[in-house]
């Protein structure tokens, strides 16, 4: 069991230490489930709070909070304090060593120093996987794959070949690299393409073929990047599909063919982004926002959660709404509605005096 004093926590997250008493930290915990041997973790207003019914002797607090009878850390910035308390405590899955037996490893594969192969993975042709990286079991590394050092793939990844892979990612159960994109083509212009052009549906009951267009390009994913599990991205067309450095990606997340995301971007769960987008650098895009195909959007950018973004926006926007637009438009539209809801129900409240005032010209 891995246990600290509070003047190690408090170096370890650059605190500030007042000290009454000097438990034995072996775990981390809400104020709630806290024992004495427990740092508690009171980081917002309801945990400070609950303090006074925990078992805990020691908390991690904001800079500024005291509470008497305890030992207190206080932190300019709790999260990245509990951030680093988590990696002190954190216990990573069990990897076995070398090759596992039930591994298939092609002999043209070229695996580097202290690469660890679960049981039943498959490494295709002329793939590389560089120094230190662990791959769990049931993964599928296709052929020509290259994967960079420190890489961590848990359980069940899904690498299509050709796909290239930077060092320090982390892959999450069930991603999926570098399957064929959602790419077709009709021989005549089809409903979809009608309806842009025209704005309606012109063709009646008309069957057609629907042709698929491979996919030749690939996904290049940069270095120290982590992907969610269940996320799927989507090989290019023609070029790469292409992931920029420290991008983070939640579960269940849909980036298509051709997209290129870049640097520093984090993307929430149930986000799906069609294809041949570009999106800039340090991107904030939360949970089941949709993009559609081929638009920009500006580095610095945050699309909130479930916006429906249907055309490209500049640098430094903050997107709200379905359909999307910039929140300073989106509260002006909402402040509308609002006032033409007054202007109703006033206009309901006078309706029978109009009604009246008709009734009389009328007469006349």
């Amino acid at each position: 069991m891995k246990s600290f004093t509070v003047d190690e926590i408090t170096q370890i997250t650059g605190g500030m230490l007042t000290k009454v008493e000097s438990p034995e930290i072996t775990h981390i915990a809400p104020p709630l489930l806290s024992d004495e041997n427990t740092l508690a973790l009171a980081l917002g207003e309801e945990e400070i709070a609950n303090l006074a019914k925990s078992k805990a002797k020691a908390a991690l607090v904001p800079l500024g909070v005291q509470i008497d009878g305890f030992t207190t850390i206080e932190v300019e910035r709790p999260r990245l304090a509990m951030m680093k308390l988590l990696n002190l405590f954190y216990v990573p899955p069990v990897v076995n060593k070398d090759v596992h037996p039930s591994a298939v490893v092609d002999p043209s594969a070229k695996l580097g120093q202290n690469v660890c192969i679960g049981p039943n993975v498959v490494v295709g042709a002329n793939a590389v996987i560089g120094d230190n990286t662990k791959i769990l079991a049931n993964v599928y590394v296709g052929s020509n794959v290259n994967i960079g050092t420190n890489c961590f793939f848990h359980a069940g990844v899904n690498i299509g070949d050709r796909v290239q892979i930077g060092n320090d990612v982390i892959l999450h159960h069930g991603v999926s690299l570098g399957a064929d994109g959602f790419s077709f083509v009709t021989e005549n212009p089809n409903n979809i393409e009608n309806a842009r052009q025209d704005g309606e549906i012109k063709n009646n009951n008309v069957e057609q073929v629907i042709f698929k267009i491979p996919s030749i390009g690939s996904v290049v994913i940069g270095n120290n990047v982590e992907i969610g599990a269940n996320t799927t991205i989507d090989r290019g067309t023609i070029e790469n599909t292409t992931i920029g450095d420290n991008t983070k990606i939640d579960d269940l997340v849909m980036i298509g063919h051709n997209c290129k995301v870049g640097k520093g971007c984090l993307i929430v769960s149930q986000v799906g982004i069609a294809g041949s987008c570009v999106i800039g650098d340090r991107v904030v895009i939360a949970g089941q926002a949709g993009l559609a195909d081929h638009i920009e959007i500006g580095s610095d950018t945050i699309i909130t959660a479930k916006a429906g973004v249907t055309k490209s926006f500049p640098e430094k926007s903050i997107i709200v709404g379905i359909p999307a637009l910039p929140r300073k438009d989106f509260i002006k539209q909402m402040k509308t509605m609002k006032d033409a809801g007054e202007i109703v129900t006033k206009f309901k409240k006078y309706e029978p005096l109009l009604k009246e005032f008709e009734d009389n010209i009328n007469k006349e």
